[in-house]
């Protein structure tokens, strides 16, 4: 059983951290049932992936591209039509008691009424 060490697999992937990310979506395909391109000498997936990368038994490129198939999320949301809005918006605000329907009506006395009352409070 050979040790593998993280500077056998640095010639191939430079960058740490992308070095994980690839080895760990290699030890997921194997886990998934991808055949293997080393001997597994009784290790565990994680060790044969890293040791595919450092024989460099594995396509890199397409490891890769199925890690950033995984990790992309795509959700399409419905964008409602403005004509559901809009009777959405009508039905809320009748179940509210609220009219925002145009210009309200007032008349000359209410006014009056308002005006002196804030007069006589200030």
């Amino acid at each position: 059983m050979a040790r593998v060490t993280v500077e056998d697999c640095i010639v191939r992937v430079p960058n740490r951290f992308e070095l994980v990310m690839l080895a760990a979506q290699r030890a997921r395909s194997i886990t998934a049932g991808a055949p293997l391109t080393v001997d597994r000498d009784n290790d565990k997936n994680p060790v044969v992936a890293l040791r595919e990368i450092a024989d460099a038994t594995v396509d890199l490129d397409g490891l890769e591209t199925s890690l950033i198939q995984g990790l992309q999320k795509h959700v399409e949301m419905d964008e409602p039509e403005e004509a559901e809005v809009r009777d959405l918006i009508e039905s809320e605000t009748q179940l509210a008691g609220v009219d925002f329907g145009g210009p309200v009506a007032v008349d000359d006395e209410e006014v009056e009424a308002v005006d002196d009352e804030a007069a006589t409070a200030g």
